[in-house]
């Protein structure tokens, strides 16, 4: 067995070849307006910034296991065709005898074609695609730089996906448009997309109060213009879900891929609080680890900060190419602190009895305060609170059947056996 050199760890780096830059105007995405980070640039990574990443990419993982070399936005097919097998010709000379590699890219499916869709067949990408649901509900917040919709030209590229065999996941937001309507944001996923792998990202829009007013109008103004968007404020806008929806949304989803779909479908949400049940603490999204700080992003110049949604002064690590190799970022004495202070809760949090899959939530999203007029409680704390509890008793089936060397598909009996329970008539 290879002995990883002392210090290297896994982390997952979340590179943006084109920085903040789009071809489209989401009204929700917090990423547009870090054009601004960037004022004079081009945002284009340089083939040196992308040779640099990758090299120290590979460098800072052990020696064996998997490598994920990851591209989002921004929009990162900007870049074009060639970039990408640049990056898998560049990561192939980097890897190790012992290192796999999977190649992911996260977009919006837009500018996707059968050119596209044969390379990344060939290479086993993995690629997230953005889609919110059915037409209504997505061309509500997710438009091009005009404000049309794009829902049509989002589905011609998973049918690109789809046609050349490539491996995809639905990257979906939860949202005012969306938040009412769980089961049919999930069949039409499952249904009319075929989608097998589903993130339920929701959307909490953190604003100061004065920015309110302007960010409620879809901020009205091109991105570079925009205030640059900081995790700051105790303000959410109307495109935000709340929590009592996100819960509502997700027990919907989750009683439906219960009762249906358990080893068929996966959704992240559920596997990571599987996880929790199964005691690992650390495991799946990193919103609900108990620590962070190995999910870093990368800017097109090779900026590191210290998380996707932290990509503000205040947390930048350094600079790839400026002396201190990723490694010493992703260990600095900044980063570590940044992660672990994600264990520091409120003692309403402390108390609770779903802290254990929930641990306190994003930071980012901890501005509300609890009952007892403490700060630091996550915006959806109801809705977590609400969806913990729920899936209480079908987490520990589902655990004890793995515990147990069975199939967690099992649990579709449990739900038959339950509703057949509760329909039967009263004697």
């Amino acid at each position: 067995m290879t002995t990883a050199p002392a210090g290297r760890q896994p982390v997952h780096i979340m590179a943006k070849p084109t920085g903040a830059v789009c071809n489209l105007d989401c009204e929700y995405c917090f990423f547009l307006s870090k054009e601004q980070l960037y004022p004079d640039s081009t945002f284009r990574m340089t083939p040196e910034t992308q040779e640099t990443y990758l090299r120290q990419l590979f460098a800072t993982h052990p020696a064996g296991g998997e490598v994920t070399v990851n591209y989002q936005g921004g929009e990162p097919t900007l870049m074009g065709l060639q970039f990408f097998r640049d990056s898998v010709e560049i990561a192939d000379r980097f890897a190790g005898p012992h290192q796999r590699v999977q190649h992911t890219i996260q977009t919006n499916a837009t500018l996707l074609d059968d050119d596209w869709g044969a390379f990344l067949a060939e290479h086993g990408f993995l690629v997230g695609v953005s889609i919110d649901g059915p037409r209504e509900m997505h061309d509500a917040f997710r438009v091009d730089k005009g404000g049309k919709p794009t829902f049509d030209r989002v589905l011609r590229g998973i049918d690109v996906l789809k046609r050349n065999a490539v491996s995809w996941n639905a990257l979906t937001t939860i949202n005012a448009a969306n938040a009412e309507h769980g089961l049919e944001v999930y069949r039409f996923l499952r249904d009319d997309l075929g989608a097998t792998f589903i993130q339920l990202i929701p959307i909490v829009e953190r604003v100061t109060p004065a920015l309110l007013p302007m960010a409620d109008a879809g901020w009205g103004v091109r991105a570079k213009d925009r205030p640059l968007y900081k995790q700051e404020g105790s303000a959410v806008t109307h495109r935000s879900v709340t929590g009592e929806q996100y819960g509502r949304f997700l027990i919907e989803v989750f009683d439906e891929w219960g009762r249906n779909d358990v080893g068929d479908v996966f959704v992240q949400m559920f596997d990571t609080a599987l996880a929790h049940w199964l005691g690992m603490d650390q495991a799946g999204m990193c919103v609900h680890a108990r620590t962070c700080g190995t999910a870093l992003a990368l800017e097109h110049n090779g900026d590191l900060y210290s998380c996707d949604h932290f990509v503000e002064p205040a947390y930048k690590l350094g600079n790839l190419a400026e002396g201190r190799p990723m490694l010493d970022l992703v260990v600095s004495d900044q980063q570590k602190a940044f992660g672990n202070a994600k264990a520091d809760l409120p003692q309403y949090c402390l108390d609770c009895d779903v802290r254990f899959a929930c641990n306190g939530g994003c930071p980012k999203d901890r501005f509300d305060t609890t009952p007892d007029g403490e700060p630091g409680l996550h915006h959806l704390c109801a809705g977590y609170k609400d969806f913990f509890h729920h899936v209480d008793a079908p987490m520990r089936v589902m655990a004890e059947l793995l515990r147990n060397g069975r199939d967690a598909t099992a649990l579709r009996d449990w739900y038959a056996a339950r509703d057949t329970r509760d329909t039967a008539p009263t004697p």
